[in-house]
């Protein structure tokens, strides 16, 4: 079946491959959510305005990969964006696992990364164009956070509890090192 463009955006592309439509990222290689607990044991989570659902949105870290710098790493953008977000740089990031964000509706590909040997360097909240609230939650409330930002009306990314997952385990399932 042919690929059709469909319309092109500054920032997307709508294709169509016979029934299915989709869309493309025409700024960035992927993108990438980073998983990051401080020492204190907290992990850091994000709240922004997010347009598309029209509500406050509870997410992890992250951001695209390459849309600033073309050639960006994996690692370079997740470090970019966890201290631009958080306010927090780390040591170094370890690769998790990477996958599909919404397979039926884009051919986007995400990856998680954990970030170790974390250190607050600055307030965090974004860049100018980025209104983010950093949240620290102690690991063992992070559940029941979420849980009560989902009652006060929040949209919580269903991720974060893939990134719960791997604040536990490693992909293979076996138990996390500590940070």
């Amino acid at each position: 079946m042919d690929e059709v463009t469909l319309h092109e955006a500054q920032y997307l592309r709508l294709k169509a491959v016979g029934r299915w439509e989709y869309a493309e990222r025409t700024n960035a290689d992927s993108a990438v959510i980073i998983v990051a607990v401080t020492p204190e044991d907290r992990i850091l989570f994000v709240e922004q305005y997010r347009f598309p659902v029209r509500a406050k949105s509870i997410e992890m870290p992250a951001g695209l990969v390459g849309d600033l710098s073309p050639g960006e790493s994996l690692d370079e953008a997740a470090l970019r964006e966890l201290e631009e977000e958080t306010g927090w740089t780390a040591e170094r990031v370890e690769y998790l696992m990477a996958g599909p964000s919404s397979s039926g509706m884009s051919n986007e590909m995400i990856a998680f990364v954990r970030a170790h040997g974390l250190r607050k360097v600055s307030a965090g909240g974004g860049d100018e164009t980025e209104a983010i609230i950093v949240h620290e939650i102690p690991r063992t409330q992070a559940a029941l956070w979420l849980s009560q930002k989902m009652a006060e009306g929040y949209s919580i990314d269903p991720k974060l509890y893939a990134g719960l997952y791997f604040v536990e385990f490693n992909p293979d399932g076996s138990r996390a090192g500590s940070s």
